[in-house]
């Protein structure tokens, strides 16, 4: 997998003296501080999109119940056994 190298210009001091802080505190680089907190942005952005999916699925269920598996209608459409 490629890995993109990425800049970011105009970052404030107390910014950075912040990250970099935060990172001696782990005992890590300021890169790797970066690294780690964009990657935890990215799950718990993905965790609250499966969390709101979710609500929407059962609210779905809620209103219309579990609707019946249509795969083998179209199964046996592309077959040719359907009626037409």
């Amino acid at each position: 997998m490629a890995m993109a190298d990425v800049k970011i210009r105009d970052l404030s001091d107390h910014l950075v003296a912040f990250y970099k802080q935060r990172a001696a505190n782990k005992g890590l680089s300021l890169e790797d501080e970066l690294r780690q907190t964009l990657a935890e942005e990215q799950k718990r952005v993905r965790r609250e999109w499966a969390r709101r999916l979710d609500a929407l699925h059962a609210e779905q269920i809620a209103k219309h119940g579990v609707l019946p598996d249509s795969t083998p209608g179209i199964r046996a459409e592309r077959a040719g056994e359907a009626d037409a």
